[in-house]
């Protein structure tokens, strides 16, 4: 089953992504070559592809795991978190439709 796992940034998170970013994109790269990866991306805090300075204010990720305690597992583990960029993360089943 797909699961969202939607997560709010603390303010000015930018750097801490920054720093951060590598490792978290190896993670859903490999959830992507194993074809479990639906869409991930962040939301810009203003309305641009590219925001610059003004940054992200969370993140979204749609995955298939074998179950909502795996998905928090795996959210849990995220290398943002240990940056200190979420201030939530929220994992919740995601039915897709279209």
């Amino acid at each position: 089953m797909y699961y969202a796992i939607i997560s709010e940034d603390v303010e000015n998170s930018l750097e801490k992504r920054k720093s951060a970013r590598p490792e978290h994109v190896a993670r859903l790269e490999a959830l992507q070559e194993q074809g479990r990866l639906l869409t991930a991306g962040p939301h810009p805090n203003i309305d641009s592809v590219d925001p610059g300075p003004a940054g992200f204010s969370g993140s979204l990720i749609v995955a298939e795991f074998a179950s909502l305690e795996e998905a928090q597992n795996w959210a849990d583990a995220d290398p943002y978190i240990t940056a200190g960029v979420y201030r939530q993360v929220t994992v919740k089943p995601y039915k897709k439709v279209f």
